[in-house]
């Protein structure tokens, strides 16, 4: 029995579905990650598994008890949203320790579960500082030890780091996957971050306009979008059809035509590549040469080169091999 069932679930506002019959599951111990650009209903499908959105159709059960008729604090479930609301008049052990205090749980064991919370989060010295104190990253890791602190059956996180800049949030996202597998927690993850989910997740659902169009491992989903929204979304640089997608298929050792989606790295310089193109642009890039080429029968298309010492100049030929997982055969 999975540890969350979500069947067939429509959440209405006035005749607008932002929510439409969306169906999934979330094994015991497993992170999932709902991924989706803003607008998609990812939040509202969050909020309607706390309990915060009435359904207008279908269930959502946990431990196989259908949870239609209990409240958002009964549920047995943890929230965790992207600017933690933390309690700046409290210290950060009172931070973690407060839902433990609110329960009435003896002094002791509050102490002992705080200190072991902020030595999972790596914040053992930090137990007496005030939250606006703290970095950004700090803050979310005192909100997620909070979150955690009375054991939570499943934890919900929505867009828990987007509110930190980019290489911290690279970061965190590592350090998030780490605490929640440490610690054995289920958790739904909401977010419009394909790099965060990626990091986070075990399994990922990429959800459009209130309906999930695909899930799997992230490495399955990235290896082979739905469709060309899909892969644009996922982070692919472009999508050729026809010819052009046969050709690049053939240079890769593959068969097939229809549409295949590409990587900016997905073609690489080579003096034994079996494609020849024409720089038409080209930009420096930490490691490696970011290129435009012009390749007959394909057209403009993004290359790198990356040989220690490649000199580029606009109008020079260069060969080109296609790196076969760089790319994806797209079936819609």
């Amino acid at each position: 029995m999975a540890m969350l069932e979500i069947d067939d679930l429509t959440v209405r506002y006035d005749d607008t579905s932002a929510v439409d019959g969306v169906s999934l599951r979330v094994e015991r111990g497993e992170i999932l990650a709902v991924l989706g650009p803003s607008g998609c209903g990812k939040s509202t499908l969050l909020r309607a598994v706390a309990g915060l959105e009435p359904p207008a159709a279908g269930c959502v059960r946990a431990d196989g008890e259908d949870l239609a008729r209990v409240p958002t604090h009964r549920r047995g479930f943890a929230l965790m949203f992207q600017d933690g609301q933390l309690f700046n008049q409290k210290t950060v052990a009172g931070n973690v320790g407060y839902p433990l205090r609110i329960r009435r749980r003896p002094r002791a064991e509050v102490r002992d579960r705080v200190a072991e919370l902020l030595e999972l989060v790596g914040l053992s010295a930090y137990a007496e500082r005030r939250p606006d104190s703290l970095s950004g990253g700090e803050r979310q890791r005192v909100a997620l030890a909070r979150a955690l602190a009375v054991e939570p059956r499943l934890l919900l996180l929505d867009e828990p780091l987007s509110a930190l800049d980019a290489a911290l949030r690279d970061r965190l996202a590592g350090e998030l996957r780490e605490i929640l597998t440490a610690a054995g927690t289920t958790a739904l993850l909401v977010t419009h971050d394909h790099e965060e989910a990626f990091a986070v997740a075990d399994r990922m659902a990429l959800m459009r306009a209130g309906r999930v169009v695909q899930s799997g491992t992230p490495a399955d989903v990235w290896a082979a979008p739905v469709d060309a929204e899909a892969a644009d979304f996922l982070g692919y640089d472009r999508v050729v059809r026809g010819d052009a997608a046969a050709l690049l298929l053939r240079a890769a050792g593959r068969s097939g035509g229809g549409a295949v989606a590409l990587r900016r790295s997905a073609l690489e310089v080579d003096e034994h590549g079996p494609l020849a193109g024409r720089i038409v642009a080209f930009r420096s890039a930490p490691e490696l040469l970011r290129l435009t080429v012009a390749v007959p029968g394909i057209g403009e298309i993004a290359a790198v080169a990356r040989q220690a010492g490649v000199w580029a100049e606009v109008g020079a030929e260069v060969s080109l091999r296609v790196v076969p997982d760089r790319l994806a055969v797209l079936s819609h």
